[in-house]
């Protein structure tokens, strides 16, 4: 044989295995036990066993995944309640205006907008926002603090409220020295009044019961005469009641 002509034998040889390992890998033998079970390489790609040991080959709907925790259940779910492990493959994408694929959630189409994903069905993209404070993981295909994130964001909005507060960026220290998870901060105005950051992000308003005053030492409600400037909160405030009757 002449060079070339080797090559390409050698070359549908080669393929020939190649496809026939492949096929060999695929094939897939019912068990005694009739139900539903994965196929070993395709993560989207599964079996139904009758009860008469028929074998029929299914696909689930482009961007689910076969969930194989149980034979005697047939379902199809997003990537992150399905943990295919070594069966990587899946079929060609099916993408959309705004989807990757027909089905699943995907990061928002605007980069800039981390606080908002995409909630693909059956080709349709619908936009889908976070909880306040939150930005979209596609590690996790969920809504997760920045912190626990490896997504590099930083411009989300921040929420604020009616009177412009909003939560001040970085870590507030408590009095022992430990990181507040929801910390507080002084209104302004009344030292009856506070406010509070959850999670550190989320703002909310706070107020103290009557007779106390908000405490940005403490960062807890205190007797008024021991924050400085509230001393005389209640008796002024009294005051100004007497004033408007």
């Amino acid at each position: 044989l002449h060079a070339p002509t080797a090559i390409a034998a050698a070359l549908v040889l080669f393929t020939g295995l190649a496809l026939g390992q492949q096929q060999n890998n695929r094939e897939f033998q019912c068990p005694e036990k009739p139900g539903f079970y994965a196929d070993q390489i395709q993560c989207d790609l599964y079996y139904h066993c009758s009860v008469d040991g028929e074998l029929t080959e299914k696909l689930c709907p482009d961007g689910l995944l076969f969930d194989d925790t149980s034979p005697t259940h047939e379902k199809c779910d997003t990537s992150v309640n399905v943990d295919c492990g070594q069966r990587t493959v899946q079929q060609e994408p099916k993408p959309s205006k705004g989807c990757p694929r027909a089905n699943g959630y995907y990061r928002h189409w605007d980069e800039g907008s981390c606080d908002k994903f995409v909630n693909c069905v059956d080709g349709v993209a619908n936009e889908m926002p976070c909880p306040p404070g939150l930005i979209y993981d596609d590690s996790t295909s969920s809504c997760a603090w920045s912190t626990d994130s490896k997504r590099q964001c930083t411009t989300t909005k921040k929420e604020v409220l009616t009177d412009g507060f909003s939560c001040p960026d970085g870590d507030v220290v408590g009095p022992n020295g430990r990181i507040l998870p929801h910390p507080t901060f002084a209104h302004p105005d009344d030292c009856q009044k506070f406010y509070i950051c959850r999670n550190g992000v989320i703002p909310q308003y706070g107020s103290c019961s009557a007779g106390s005053v908000y405490n940005d030492v403490s960062f807890k409600c205190d007797e008024p005469e021991n924050v400085p400037g509230c001393e005389n909160y209640y008796e002024n405030e009294d005051e100004k009641k007497s004033g408007k009757n």
